[in-house]
């Protein structure tokens, strides 16, 4: 089923949770390094759990990873991994934690060689999944097969996030997203 559905089907309350991250940030481009980041971290932190604890905890995310500014994420010390590993507002998993550092180095190694963490993205595309899961697996920690395809499908870079008969499909088109400008 996809997502598009699953949150039709849901009660009110479960919608509304989804509904905003649904209508305004899932499929659309990301063009801005730490939101993009961001998106990556979210999705780790998934692996395991409902997409809808992650909605729920995103706030708390995002100033437990200082607003996910890969320069400060990237420069965590013992002491920030302890405390990111004591607040309750986040997952407190150890491999998520570390993954989410040291993925921070590597964007930063992405934007000295590329410009941004973004051009190395739309450098790549197209590929095929199962080529993109070879190159994060290369790249990033803690990135297995589902949780690239869910980064890539909500950033755009994928297709798939919207069924074309959800009326958001209309809206990400409008955005021009990576995979609507594939080559055939």
């Amino acid at each position: 089923m996809s997502y598009c559905n699953a949150i039709r089907s849901m009660p009110e309350d479960r919608q509304a949770i989804h509904k905003a991250y649904h209508d305004l940030q899932y499929g659309f481009p990301i063009h801005n390094d730490d939101e993009l980041f961001c998106r990556l971290i979210l999705e780790i932190n998934q692996a395991g759990l409902s997409w809808e604890t992650i909605l729920k905890k995103q706030e708390s995310f995002r100033k437990a990873y200082d607003n996910f500014n890969i320069s400060k994420v990237a420069a965590y010390t013992e002491a920030d991994r302890g405390r990111l590993l004591s607040d309750p507002g986040i997952i407190r998993n150890r491999l998520k934690v570390n993954a989410a550092i040291e993925n921070a180095k590597s964007v930063l190694i992405l934007q000295r060689e590329h410009g941004s963490f973004q051009n190395w993205l739309l450098g790549h595309h197209p590929k095929s999944k199962e080529e993109w899961v070879k190159l994060f697996k290369k790249t990033f920690k803690f990135t297995g097969g589902e949780i690239v395809n869910e980064f890539l499908l909500s950033i755009g870079i994928l297709k798939g996030a919207h069924s074309e008969d959800c009326p958001v499909y209309k809206d990400v088109l409008r955005t021009n997203p990576p995979w609507f400008n594939q080559p055939v």
